[in-house]
């Protein structure tokens, strides 16, 4: 199923503000504490998991968004604040279903990927870019 525009359009719109609040908090919090550990994008993190599990229990339990609200919130401002967020849920109803051999499968393939895609791709501009010394 292809999403409407007005579903893409709240992606987009969630997207830019949640793009803009991580900015500024990791600013502020890097003045604040500095930058010589990542506690902004701790925070962040923190931040931006705590809200989606706020929202998506909401959600189940006394709240029926919209699909363009659950759009704008989930996926566009939280995907924007944080992509941690995503992973996040996707734990989390992997447990909530009792899955947990998949939960933790998903969590280990999830870190050993996206760090070994991290290192790859710094490998292979590495090996067409020559930086002089």
């Amino acid at each position: 199923m292809i999403a409407s525009p007005s579903t893409l359009a709240a992606v987009a719109v969630g997207g830019a503000v949640g793009s803009m609040a991580r900015y500024l908090l990791m600013t502020a919090v890097g003045q604040w504490l500095g930058t010589q550990f990542p506690f902004g994008t701790l925070i962040v993190n923190a931040v931006g998991c705590f809200t989606m599990g706020v929202l998506a229990e909401l959600a189940a339990l006394v709240w029926s968004p919209s699909p363009e609200l659950r759009a704008l919130l989930m996926v566009g401002v939280l995907g924007g604040f944080t992509t941690f967020s995503s992973f996040t849920l996707d734990v989390g109803l992997l447990v909530e279903r009792n899955a947990l051999p998949a939960a933790a499968g998903y969590i280990l393939a999830s870190m050993v990927l996206t760090i070994a895609g991290f290192f790859a791709g710094l490998a292979v501009v590495r090996s067409l870019v020559s930086v002089p010394v």
